[in-house]
Order: structure tokens, then C-alpha cells, then sequence
């Protein structure tokens, strides 16, 4: 901003008093130049602010997922039969870097040690990216809580960022820190943060460089030369190398044909909401094809300088992904196997994250551009917007594990445990833990995926738990069907393989209630198949009895509440 100075000569002082200012006033663009104390306290109010929202029951929804891996990596005597941790290891370098602590520490120590690591590093990440779009002090902390109530609220295809701890929240630091250097132009930082987040979450850092690299090519004006990003370019290549390496590994060795397969097993049938448009849930596509409307609006209604250019082209790039993704999802119609092998790539994530970025920070800038003509809109705006955040902070708090600390507070079951009886469940799992081999493997309620989490057993198989890898996959779907499926309830599969095309338009096979409905001669026969050597089974009014005598029933078993029971394989006929 042009600033005329006056200086008078009957004041010597004047100059000095008035460079002064000027100078204290072009600090604060700098975040680093406020005082220690002033940043400890943002940083600490954006932890709160992402504590907050994350701060679910341990285990959270894939922490038994990313720590049963990263355990038995470090330990592979622990559930050493279990099929799901034996499969192929896509984040191999969460595991190196991570993975250790569960050699110290229990599983759920280990996930808020974890939590809080990951939490305090997004915090410093989104502080810097916050400053370098809007450098006013305390303006990162309602910029955090917006951006963490949009994703929440108004994604697309279920992509989060502040939430349990896995490899991913390791890359959205660096991706975070990355988005940062780009819009100061300082592009060879970029790519190897960029780069490092790739070894993290190979998608998450992978998506990220290419919108980086779009960013670079739209923003001509102030476009360094490719020559002079080599540097970066080849090192962010170096440090993307283990996770690329651990990707490609997932197809080596299998045939096409069970390539194929696993393609359209993983896009079709297991994870269609979050890569196919089409299946996605009901009302998100909505929602934030809305924010993309009040995004294309800020970009369009406002001017921008050069720096808010690069921001808004990242944005740009990332929305681009996902219409990329619809033109996918509608080839899948006639070329399912095509469009399956594409698809897997999670095109839509990152416009789940990004779209939210840019609104909260634009629209903040925009408001804070207003003070300049409109002063009182720009305090009415900020007062709205921090009422919002209070009493969204404030819904936050009916998740917080408060019975952790005061033994009277209500009891919030885990995002993880969500489809199962949870108290019943617990009982289940701390009796198999006391009266089990360590080496026993089980036959779980399909909706089930903490098992190794509570009591350290191997499963056969669950719904939750999706290996990688393309044999692990194929292998996951078959045991899926006949652990989990009646033939009689399924005609459309019966006696057909896994052809690409079927997958792609077959409805979800029919799968059984409890594995009570399975029998006692086919429970024995699966446990024969599988190494188990005990089912747990749910029983409910509508479901009958399996004959002999239970090892263990949870809740009130003589009554027609849900709960489990546990049997020893083979179950004797009636």
C-alpha cells in the first residue's frame, strides 16, 4: 500500500517515530514476527479447534485398520494368523516412521499418542498456510474451525482430514505445508513436500503435486522456469519413491485377470462411495457442488493478487480431478474394467478437501478487504461467523470421551463399533482375551473390525478390513461370500466368476445377519477351511440357536435383547 510520508524539520522525530510504524505494520504480515507468546496461543486454540473435532472414542473408525497393520509390522508374532495383516503393506512408511510406538505402548495409547502428534503438526501446517493467504493474527483459528465444518459437513465422497491417526494424516501436513510454499512461490519447497507426502499416502501426495503442477501452469505472470525448479522437482521424485514403490508392488505378480477383478471388487462393490459418483450418499454431491458455486463465485466477484492466483488455481485443479472422475463414472457404463482401473485413484478426495481450504480462507480475506470501505459489515460478518464456530465447537463436545477422565460421564461408543452391540461386544472381547490362545483365529460378525483391537485374536475375515493388494482383495471377496452369504440368497452370483463387467452391475450380494443363520455343520466347515478355531456369533429374537453349550455369552443371554456368543469349532450337531 503507497504510503506519503510528511516529515516537518521543526520535528526531527517525526520521521523516526512514523518508519517505525510503518515497519511494525509490514511485520504483522509476517507470522514470525509476533511474539513467542502470541503464537504458542494461536497454535494451541487451532490443536483445540482440530482437537475438537477430532477427539472420538478410541478406536476411531480406521484406527483398528492402520494399527493392527502397523503392529503386527513391528511384531509379527501378534495375530500372526490373521489373514487381513498378512496381506500386502500399501503404507509401509507410516509404518517405519510410526509403527515403533505399539512396541511401547497399547493399541489405544498408541492412537492418542498419535492423534495428538498428528493434530499439533496440522495445527502448525494450517497456522503457516493461514498466514501466507491472510496474514492477521488470530484470523488462523476461525479459519481452521471453518475450513474443519465444511469438510465435515458439505464433502462429496466421505474424504476427511481431522480424525484418528493414519498415513494420510501425516500427508496433509506436508500437503498443507506444501500449499503454503506454493502461494509464496517458493515452488522447489513445494515439490518436495509435496514429495514427502507421497511416501507418506501415495494418492493424498500424488493429487496434490499435480494440482501444484497446474497451479505453475496456469499462473503466468509470475511463472519461474521449469529449469529452476529442477531441484525440487527431482527431489520431491527421490522422496516419493518408497511410497510409489509400495504401490506398484499391490499388482506385482498377479495375473490380469485377477487385477481386473480386484479393480472392480474395490470400486464397484466395496468402496463405490467414495469413488463412484453415481452411488455416492444421498445429499453430498448436492452440497458440495454448492460450495463449488459459492467458490466460483468468490474467485469471480473479487480480484485476487498474484499469490491468492496460485491458491485459487490449486483449488481449481483440484475440482478439475473431479469432474475428470464424472466423465469417468459415466464411461464405466459401457467400459466398466477401464473405467474401475482409473477410478481406484480416489478422484474426488481431494475437491473434499481443497474446495473447503479455499473457501474458508478466501472468504475470510474477502471479508477482511471489506473493512476497508464497509467496517461495520466486516464486524457483523466476523460475528456471525464466530458465533457459528462457537456453537459448532460446542455440538463437538457430545463425542469427547469423557468417561475416561469422570467415570460418570455417558458412555459415546466408538465410530468404529457403531454397527455392533458395543457393550455386549466389549464383554465378548475382554473374555477371549483372558481365555484364548494368543495364536486362536475366529469367525467374527461381519460388521466387526476390533477384534484384534480389544483382545489381540486373529479373524478370518471382516467387511471393515480391505487388503490392498490385488491377490489379497480377490482372496478378501471369495472369503467374504463364504463366510458371510447363504447360496440360496444370492442366485444372481451363484456359480459366476469374478468378470469385471458382472461386478460392475451385480447389486451387492445379500449377506447373513449372524453367522448363526450360517449352521453349525457349515461353521465347522469353514473353520476347518480357515484354521478358526471358535465363532463369534450374534443372537437376536429373530435369529435361532445354534445346538451345544456356548464358551461365553455376553448381556442377558436367556432374553431376546442382542448379544454374542462364543463356540468352539466344531460345533456338534443337534
Amino acid at each position: 500500500m503507497p504510503v506519503t510520508l510528511v516529515v516537518c524539520s521543526n520535528d526531527d522525530n517525526l520521521l523516526h517515530r512514523t518508519t517505525n510504524s510503518l515497519q511494525a505494520e509490514s511485520h504483522i504480515n509476517d507470522s514470525t514476527a509476533l511474539p513467542i507468546w502470541r503464537i504458542a496461543i494461536e497454535l494451541l486454540l487451532v490443536f483445540a479447534v482440530f482437537f475438537l473435532h477430532g477427539a472420538w472414542p478410541v478406536p476411531d473408525v480406521n484406527e483398528p485398520h492402520y494399527l493392527s497393520k502397523a503392529k503386527h509390522y513391528w511384531d509379527s508374532s501378534w495375530c500372526a494368523n490373521d489373514f487381513f495383516v498378512n496381506t500386502a503393506d500399501a503404507h509401509q512408511v507410516f509404518y517405519w516412521t510410526f509403527g515403533w510406538i505399539t512396541r511401547f505402548f497399547s493399541l489405544d495409547q498408541t492412537a492418542w499418542i498419535g492423534r495428538i502428534l498428528t493434530w499439533a503438526l496440522l495445527a502448525w501446517a494450517w497456522r503457516r498456510l493461514s498466514w501466507a493467504v491472510l496474514p492477521r493474527a488470530w484470523l488462523a483459528i476461525l479459519s481452521a474451525e471453518l475450513f474443519v465444518l465444511l469438510n465435515e459437513n458439505a464433502h462429496m465422497a466421505g474424504e476427511w482430514v481431522v480424525g484418528g491417526i493414519e498415513a494420510k494424516g501425516f500427508a496433509y501436513v506436508l500437503v498443507f505445508l506444501g500449499l503454503e510454499a506454493v502461494v509464496r512461490s517458493r515452488w522447489n519447497k513445494a515439490w518436495l513436500l509435496f514429495g514427502a507426502a507421497s511416501s507418506f499416502h501415495v494418492i493424498v501426495g500424488g493429487w496434490a503435486a499435480v494440482a501444484g503442477g497446474i497451479a505453475w501452469l496456469a499462473t503466468s505472470d509470475d511463472r519461474p522456469l521449469l529449469k529452476t525448479m529442477l531441484p525440487g522437482l527431482m527431489g520431491g521424485l527421490v522422496l516419493a519413491l518408497p511410497g510409489l514403490w509400495f504401490a506398484l508392488s499391490l499388482t506385482r505378480g498377479a495375473d490380469p485377470a485377477t487385477v481386473h477383478a480386484a479393480n472392480a471388487i474395490y470400486v464397484w462393490q466395496r468402496l463405490p462411495h467414495h469413488l463412484a459418483a453415481d452411488r455416492f450418499k444421498e445429499g453430498f454431491p448436492s452440497r458440495h457442488l454448492m460450495m463449488w458455486g459459492l467458490w466460483l463465485a468468490m474467485i469471480t466477484l473479487w480480484p485476487s493478487d498474484s499469490a491468492g492466483r496460485r491458491l485459487r488455481w490449486f483449488v481449481g485443479a483440484t475440482m478439475l480431478l473431479s469432474v475428470v472422475g464424472y466423465l469417468l463414472v459415466w464411461i464405466g457404463g459401457w467400459m466398466p474394467d477401464a473405467a474401475a482401473a482409473f477410478l481406484r485413484f480416489y478422484w474426488f478426495r481431494m475437491s473434499d478437501v481443497f474446495v473447503p481450504v479455499g473457501v474458508s480462507l478466501v472468504g475470510l480475506t474477502i471479508i477482511d478487504q471489506l473493512g476497508q470501505t464497509k467496517p461495520r459489515a466486516k464486524r457483523l460478518w466476523l460475528a456471525a461467523l464466530i458465533l457459528l464456530s462457537a456453537y459448532d465447537l460446542w455440538l463437538q463436545t457430545g463425542h469427547l470421551p469423557l468417561n475416561a477422565v469422570f467415570p460418570d460421564a455417558a458412555v459415546v461408543v466408538p465410530r468404529s463399533d457403531k454397527n455392533l452391540v458395543y457393550d455386549d461386544w466389549l464383554q465378548t472381547c475382554a473374555w477371549i482375551k483372558g481365555h484364548t490362545g494368543s495364536n486362536d483365529v475366529f469367525l467374527t460378525p461381519r460388521m466387526s473390525s476390533t477384534l484384534r483391537f480389544y483382545a489381540g485374536r486373529s479373524e478370518v475375515v471382516n467387511w471393515k478390513d480391505f487388503p490392498q493388494d490385488a491377490a489379497g482383495i480377490v482372496e478378501w471377496w471369495k472369503r467374504m461370500f463364504d463366510v458371510h452369504t447363504l447360496p440360496n440368497d444370492n442366485p444372481q452370483w451363484e456359480g459366476k466368476k469374478l468378470d469385471p463387467a458382472m461386478l460392475a452391475k451385480a447389486t451387492p450380494p445379500k449377506f447373513v445377519e449372524s453367522l448363526a443363520l450360517v449352521g453349525p455343520a457349515k461353521l465347522s466347515e469353514l473353520g476347518q477351511k480357515y484354521g478358526a478355531q471358535y465363532a463369534i456369533v450374534q443372537y437376536g429374537p429373530d435369529i435361532p440357536r445354534l445346538p451345544g453349550t456356548p464358551e461365553f455369552e455376553s448381556g442377558k443371554p436367556h432374553t431376546q435383547d442382542l448379544h454374542y456368543a462364543v463356540y468352539r469349532l466344531p460345533i456338534p450337531e443337534r
